[in-house]
This record gives structure tokens, sequence and C-alpha cells, in this order.
């Protein structure tokens, strides 16, 4: 079955390959760092962790970027608060990010790129749109004039033809359907940052940046653009505007939106303040893991409603699935196959490929893999499940999990390796076959302080780490 992606600019499901070669150009909006990176933030952060996972399983190589805003109107606010240089004031949140990042396991894009670094470019780009009479001054200050692109707002789908000329906003961020001129370069004020450029001193509005850094990195026509579903206007109906009218080409060919996710009945938003970090969820107990299966959890197009419960059966979940791994390689099993279940686990691949090629739809994936690993446990139990249905099984997990990547515990909560609590484990066993059974017991005991759990069955001990 084909991959497909729901193209917000056509408003369909379209079967998706590259544009050139093997290769997917693509570019996601990245974090503003002027405060944590709340869930709602991190669950558009792991649907496109899982865009390029399924994109690399399907044997596609990824040329990635994605931005750090780090200039913007609310960053210079609340440097100038805290009484710090821009670098100094976002350098905090972009490694928190970062931190957060790698306990989400969400993989590094090819280029993690930041606004700062990248203003002359900017000025070059604006400089050429006025060349082009695309662009009008006011007070030091350089406005795209969007009545010179017919085709605004065909991301959005908004009727914009009735917009007043000569309208126009400074604000880098403005109510939805409110189609104004948008600030490209912004006259320096006094006390805050700005840069000598080209086209004078001053600091380039928010739009700009993305369409700058995408294409200096991936060409004039992007593969994929993506990003959640509160940017599409104006940021990336503004994008299209300013790149297509620098170039005369698509921007991009393909755009996917995250919705929201959902807290007491609001999006969670930092300037609501209803937001959670994954520090506090960490804080309660939580383990990164099951944040990331949660997050994961529902398809990337429908609202995510959070609530506690739901993190408790994320964190159940999460633990079924390590248990029937830990069946799976710790268990003895009796020679031959069960050829019922060895069709199930073939059906079940089956499905979970056909879930993720129909728009990464995760929930549907998840069923497959929970269906199979219900079935197994079953046959298991009733001295069913042969050796032979081992590695068949063991490579439905391996492939389950180069997407969702949840089976192997967050290293740094033990503080041991598996083949540390493996010699524990042969120790002990050595201690009850001679009776020490105060030596067996500390051991249980040092490994139970180190996260670890033991449980004695039949077939030998097995272990979990809680």
């Amino acid at each position: 079955m084909a991959l497909r992606f729901y193209n917000t600019l056509t408003q369909r499901i379209e079967e998706f390959t590259p544009a050139h070669d093997n290769v997917v150009r693509m570019y996601t909006c990245g974090p503003t760092v002027w405060n944590f990176a709340h869930i709602g933030n991190l669950r558009t952060f792991t649907f496109v962790d899982i865009l390029r996972r399924w994109l690399h399983a399907r044997g596609y190589q990824l040329d990635h970027v994605m931005n750090i805003t780090d200039v913007d109107d609310r960053i210079i606010q609340q440097a100038l608060a805290a009484g710090k240089s821009l670098d100094e004031f976002t350098e905090v949140y972009t490694a928190a990010f970062l931190e957060d990042s790698a306990a989400l396991r969400l993989e590094r894009p090819e280029h993690l790129v930041r606004a700062t670094r990248h203003i002359q470019e900017m000025a070059a780009a604006i400089q050429k749109l006025s060349e082009k009479s695309y662009t009008y001054q006011s007070e030091g200050s350089i406005y795209f004039r969007i009545a010179k692109f017919p085709e605004y707002g065909k991301l959005s789908h908004a009727d914009f033809s009735g917009i007043r000329a000569g309208a126009r906003v400074d604000t880098d961020r403005y109510e939805k359907d409110n189609a104004r001129d948008f600030a490209l370069w912004k006259a320096p004020k006094e006390g805050e940052p700005s840069w000598d450029t080209v086209i004078g001193r001053g600091r380039p509005g928010w739009h700009i940046e993305c369409s700058v850094m995408a294409m200096k990195y991936l060409g004039e026509t992007l593969d994929i653009h993506a990003g959640g579903v509160d940017l599409t206007f104006p940021h990336h109906e503004n994008e299209i505007a300013q790149s297509e009218a620098l170039t005369g080409k698509p921007f991009s060919r393909f755009w996917l939106h995250c919705e929201h996710l959902i807290l007491s009945g609001e999006v969670m938003s930092k300037s609501l303040g209803n937001f959670l970090t994954l520090r506090d969820l960490l804080g309660q107990g939580f383990h990164p893991e099951a944040v990331r299966f949660m997050l994961a959890s529902v398809p990337y197009r429908k609202k995510l409603n959070f609530t506690m419960d739901s993190m408790r059966s994320a964190e159940q979940a999460v633990e079924r699935l390590r248990n029937f791994k830990l069946r799976l390689d710790t268990e003895k099993f009796s020679e031959g196959v069960n050829e019922s279940l060895l069709e199930s686990t073939r059906q079940a691949l089956s499905r979970f490929d056909e879930a993720l090629d129909d728009d990464l739809n995760t929930a549907e994936a998840l069923a497959a893999a929970f269906e199979l690993v219900r079935e197994a446990n079953s046959a298991m139990d009733a001295g069913e499940f042969h050796a032979a249905n081992t590695q068949p099984a063991n490579e439905f997990l391996a492939r389950f999990d180069t997407v969702f990547d949840v089976l192997r515990p967050t290293g740094k909560e033990t503080g041991i390796g598996d083949a540390e609590i493996e010699a524990l484990i042969a120790e002990r066993n050595q201690a009850r076959q001679s009776k020490n059974f105060a030596r067996s017991d500390e051991i249980r005991g040092q490994l139970h302080g180190l996260g670890v759990i033991l449980e004695d069955t039949k077939e030998g001990t097995r272990w979990k780490r809680r």
C-alpha cells in the first residue's frame, strides 16, 4: 500500500513520494524559546518524530530542517524584563528543549538552525522582495504587500479578497482571518537587539525567518512542511506568500498540521497559563516513555484530550508491552510452531504498516500491536506458544519500536545496565542454591532499590525495570 498524507493545501489525502531521488526534503517549525516547551508543543514534535521514523522505515532518506526561533517580540520582551542578552535568555530554554527532546527520544533533525544565525540571509531576501515591488516601508519598517500576491489564503482556505489595502500589523502573531500586511523587517528600537544589514539596521519579523532558513538548506520547493495547526494562519500562509513571491515556484508540495492538545476543555497555551511541561509530569513519577506513548496514541489530525488518567493508562500500556517482550526473551517454549499465531503475527505486521501508511494512523497501529500481544499472551498461558513463534513476534516488536520507541527503559533511571542485572541475578540464583538466603535477599533488595523488580517463576527468574 502506498504512503498517503492529508495535505492541508489541497484538503485531500494524497499519495506521497519525494519530488527528487529518494530524499525527503522536510521543514518543521521548531520551538520559540521564551519559555519551557509544554506538552502541547511536545505533541507536535512527537508527531514530527513519528513522521520521520516512518519515512525512514519506508526506505526514504531525510534532509530535515527544524528552526529554533530565538528572536521575536515575546523573546525580546522577556529578555529585557530579565535583564539578559538575547543569547543568554534563549540559551536556557534552547537547552531545556533539547533535554526534553532527548528524554522523549525525538530524533535530531539533520539541520537544527537558529534564526539569529541567519539574519544577513533574511535581509538579502527582503531586499530581493523589495526589488520585485512586494514591499513598502513605513517608519523604518518593511512590510509585505499581500494584495500583490493573489493566491494569499490558499493554505488556510479563507477568502481574503476584501482585504483593506495598506492595513498592516507589527506584531508577529494576530487573530485568525485578520489578513494584514505583515512586517518583514522591523525598525530598531532603543535598548532592543538589532543588526546592521544591506537593508539597514533592524531585526527580522518572525515569518521571514522560516522561509529563508528552509530554502537555504532545502532548495526552493520542499517535499513536506509540517507544524502545529495553530501555525496554518498567519505564519504558514505568510511563509507561502513571501517564498513564492521570491521564487515563482511552489514553496512546499505537502503541508501537514498537528491538532491541539486539550487540557480541561481548553487548548494548552503558555499565554493562558494552562500548561504542563515534561518536567511537571516526570516530577509526578511518570516516565518519559509513557509521555511519548500518550502523545503518539491519538492520530495527529485529531485533538488529544489530556488527563492524568490518560497518563496512567499510558504507563500501563508501556508496561504491558515490556512484560510481553520479557516473556519472549526469558520463558522457555516447547519446540514447534503455532501456525494460527504465526498467521496472526503476519496480519498484525501488515495491519501495523497499513495503518501508518494511512496518514500515520497511530491509534490503528497500536491496536494491531495490542491485539497481537493479547493473543500471544493467551497462547503462552495455555502452553500453545512455541519456540518458532518467538522470532516472528520479536520481529514485530522491533518494527513497532522503530516508530514508537518505548520498549527500552530510560537508562539513567536505574544507573545499572542489563549485563550487571543479569550478573546479580546469576549470583542470587547461586546463593539460593547454596541456601544463603541472606545474600539472596540482599541482592533482591539491591536491585529493587535500583528500580529492578524480580519475579521467580518455574522457568527461572524474570526481571523488569520499574
